[in-house]
């Protein structure tokens, strides 16, 4: 009998001494998944010299969103005249950013016809959404030798008629943030017109004085949007005539994948911090797309949740605002043959407002 109870006794502390093991490896496993999500960032990527203070975030967020409405059979003008999104769809756009994962602050790229709607929807309806308002620039000079969709030279009467189409664009952007200063909190003079591979290039010092003009028509900061390595290289006269820098940072489009995607990307950022120090920044677009035919595996909705989730955690710990681009699918971009191209497939959601696995 005594045999028997000691044999009992032996098994019970067995049974315990497996529960407790157990119970400690579940533990040591949830702290170790809270670790991974909260500081992926923290402990193996660099912060020495990157963080800003809470003021130079952009109406107070750190996450935001490029935004442009155009669903399947719409788009910009491209000659013959713009199909724009209706006032009703960009109200359901903007409520389904807000009211779904949280986005107060929203970039649209022009000061046309479909920018005015986006900016009366978030007055006339009371939409709690901030808006940094583009002014879009045409090229005033020919690209074609270093674009590689210019085939050649753009006539000079074109260029012409550009500098007079950008003038009203300008006069149309300062009257849109006047009239709306409670909704729009900046103002961006140009996208990419810089860089030596885009089609709409315009001379840095014509920019500049264009930014000095909008900056004395208007209470918002005003600022221009670029690509990182732009900025690094050449963007120290123009850094010191905006009121904050704008960067791009894409490193999918430069043969990354998502096991370097993040610390490619804060290097970009350093490379620019360090030759633009003591100055203001924010990222106006970053991104990974959820298909692309020009990366392949390396495109996916699950590498554009994890881009995201650590993209956008780090630049919250670092105080940048950051406009994700962007909320939605748009399948009017790129090649119309080409329906897998990038160009189209960098939305959080899809052109028919389906949400990807980045917000479900």
């Amino acid at each position: 009998m005594s045999m028997k109870i000691g044999i009992i006794r032996i098994m019970r502390n067995i049974g315990q001494l497996i529960l407790f093991v157990t119970l400690l490896f579940l533990f040591a496993c949830e702290q170790n998944n809270k670790t991974s999500k909260k500081s992926m960032v923290g402990s193996t990527h660099k912060t020495d010299g990157i963080k800003q203070a809470k003021k130079d975030l952009l109406s107070g967020v750190s996450k935001a969103i490029c935004y442009s409405g155009f669903r399947t059979g719409q788009h910009p003008d491209r000659g013959d005249g713009a199909v724009n999104p209706s006032y009703d769809e960009v109200m359901e756009d903007l409520k389904l950013l807000s009211e779904g994962p949280g986005f107060k602050l929203i970039r649209i790229y022009d000061s046309g016809e479909n920018s005015e709607i986006v900016l009366r929807v978030i007055k006339e309806n009371n939409i709690d959404i901030k808006v940094m308002l583009g002014i879009w620039l045409k090229a005033e000079l020919s690209n074609h030798l270093t674009c590689s969709w210019l085939s050649e030279p753009i006539p000079e009467e074109e260029l012409s008629q550009n500098k007079e189409l950008n003038k009203l664009e300008i006069e149309k952007g300062i009257e849109l943030a006047n009239e709306y200063k409670d909704i729009v909190v900046a103002v961006n003079v140009g996208n990419e017109a810089l860089v030596d591979w885009n089609d709409h290039k315009v001379a840095t010092d014509t920019i500049i004085s264009y930014v000095k003009q909008v900056q004395h028509s208007i209470e918002q900061p005003v600022t221009v949007a670029d690509n990182y390595r732009w900025w690094a290289d050449h963007g120290t006269d123009l850094a010191a005539a905006v009121d904050f820098v704008s960067l791009h940072i894409y490193p999918v489009w430069e043969g990354k994948d998502i096991n370097e995607g993040m610390s490619y990307s804060i290097a970009n950022f350093e490379e620019v911090r360090r030759n633009l120090p003591n100055t203001k920044f924010v990222i106006t677009e970053a991104g990974w797309p959820s298909v692309a035919s020009e990366f392949g595996q390396r495109a996916s909705e699950k590498k554009q949740l994890q881009y995201y989730n650590e993209f956008m955690t780090w630049t919250d710990e670092m105080n940048i605002t950051t406009f994700w681009f962007e909320a939605f699918d748009e399948d009017w971009k790129g090649e119309t043959n080409n329906v897998m191209g990038a160009e189209k497939h960098w939305g959080l959601y899809t052109v028919d407002r389906k949400p990807k696995k980045v917000m479900l």
